[in-house]
């Protein structure tokens, strides 16, 4: 069975093929490579992953957070994958293959 024809489930729940997984990885890598992205980014994190809520937060609230933090850690994920692809791309353009 060929991974590049058949949909899998991806990291955030839907199914695609591998070959449109890998284009959506190096197209968010490549939004969050410059500058802008690396400074956006970081405030993504700021206001969600490194937020600490107060022991008063509502039920509403924290899921409201726990959602946002999804997100960005799906970002930062398709990011690292992104960089994965670039690199065996990288390889078989070296290699020949």
């Amino acid at each position: 069975m060929d991974k590049k024809i058949h949909p899998q489930v991806s990291i955030d729940g839907y199914r695609r093929t591998q070959a449109n997984e890998d284009k959506l990885n190096t197209t968010v890598l490549s939004c969050f490579l410059t500058d802008a992205g690396v400074e956006t980014l970081k405030y993504l994190r700021s206001i969600t992953i490194e937020s600490v809520a107060g022991f008063n937060i509502s039920d509403q609230e924290l899921r409201q957070r726990e959602g946002m933090r999804f997100l960005v850690g799906i970002i930062e994920q398709r990011i690292k994958e992104g960089k994965n692809v670039r690199a065996r791309e990288s390889n078989k353009r070296r290699t020949g293959n």
